[in-house]
Parts: structure tokens; sequence; C-alpha cells
């Protein structure tokens, strides 16, 4: 897998140390801290990072709104968010913050490095893969449509190509909402049917040629079916 830079921003200066010694016995993972937002977009700017782990609460910037910053400005790499024993799930929820992952404090240590290994072999996985999805050419890579006739681009957020990746695989397969949340979204109480909804209405907004009559990403009972 090689190495993986990893981009620390957590404002406990002894669990930051404390993650970053540890973390650094992985000879495959080079940490990389912040202590806060401002400094994490910096650190962007410097440099790539294969994956982020980013803390809720930040003393500058809520890390969620982070997080949504960054994925405006199309960061690519998978986020895994920490969040603080007193954080009220449905605080968590906004379908626009687009972390790929919860994990609460306290943790075991192994649970993270088993998260961070999950999604860093996941994004290698996807690497190269390209779907068909009827007129469109998907590269959940660059998380983007193609038309090759009209010469289109679509761009998509994280969880849309999350959505549409897990639905292809198998294609013209019905999902189940609760299946559909668990593995976009991760273990997380705080994410509803309505965050799901939320998302399958905007993609279908750019992939449809008339969302009200969807004949791509379909609902049935139960869950939804892409047809390819």
């Amino acid at each position: 897998m090689g190495v993986k830079n990893i981009l620390l921003v957590e404002s406990d200066r002894l669990l930051r140390d404390a993650l970053i010694e540890l973390l650094s016995v992985q000879k495959d993972l080079l940490l990389t801290p912040a202590e806060t937002g401002e400094t994490a977009l910096t650190k962007l700017k410097e440099g790539n990072f294969d994956l982020l782990i980013i803390e809720a609460v930040l003393p500058d910037i809520d890390g969620r709104k982070l997080c949504h910053r960054m994925r405006r400005e199309n960061l690519e790499a998978p986020i895994i968010m920490l969040l603080g024993a007193e954080t009220e799930s449905h605080t968590i929820s906004n379908p626009q913050a687009e972390p790929n992952e919860y994990i609460t404090k306290p943790f075991r240590l192994g649970v993270l490095i088993a998260r961070i290994q999950f999604h860093l072999r996941k994004l290698e996985r996807d690497d190269d893969t390209t779907y068909s999805l009827g007129r469109y050419k998907f590269h959940p890579a660059t998380k983007r449509l193609l038309e090759p006739k009209e010469n289109k681009t679509i761009k998509l957020t994280e969880k849309e190509t999350s959505i549409l990746k897990y639905l292809s695989r198998p294609p013209n397969t019905l999902v189940g909402r609760a299946k559909l949340l668990n593995e976009v979204w991760g273990y997380n109480s705080g994410v509803t049917t309505h965050t799901l909804e939320t998302h399958v209405y905007r993609l279908r907004q750019k992939i449809e040629l008339d969302p009200s009559d969807a004949q791509i990403l379909v609902t049935e009972s139960g869950g939804y079916r892409l047809i390819t």
C-alpha cells in the first residue's frame, strides 16, 4: 500500500501527541499534526494527504463546518471525525458535513487503526474502477460522471459517490435503506433515513433527465435500485 500521509486535526495536545506517537509505529502511516482548523487548511495547501482525522470541536471552527468547507473545495481524501463523548448524536446529522465516519472518544487505538486501514484500502481498490451507468461512465476515484455523447461532466460529492458506488456492486439490485445508511455513513446512530433521502434527491437532480420520474436511481419498497 505504500506510505500514506495522514493529517491529524486535534486541539488536545496530549491526545494529539499520543496519537502521533502510537500511530507512527505503523510504518505505512506518516502523521502531520494540526491543532486548529486554519492550521489544517494551511497544511492542505502545502501538501497532499491520503486521509484526515478531524476533531468535531476545534477552538476556531466546528469540525463539521471545516469538513464541509474542505469538501466544497473538492477534497477527495477520506475523513474520520472524532466526537467527544458528550456530543449529542442529533447535532452531527448535517448532510453537508460529509465525513466518511465518526468515532466517539474514548476509543481503542486498535479500532482507529482498523478504520484508517479500511478507508485507505477502500480508496486504493476504487482508484481504477469505472462503471457503466445508463448513458454515463462513472469514475468513483475522481467523483465524476461522464456523458460521452454530449461531452458532459457531472461532479459528485463524497456521499453521492459512495451511494452510487455501493449501488453499482452489483447493479440492478435492491438495497435497503438501513443497509445503505450503514455502508455509506458507517454505524452512526445520529444519521437518519432523512439524511439518505436528501442525498438521493440531490443526486437525482444531477443525473436524471426528469428527477420526478427517476429512471436510473429508482425507489422501490424498502430501498433503492440502480438501473444500468
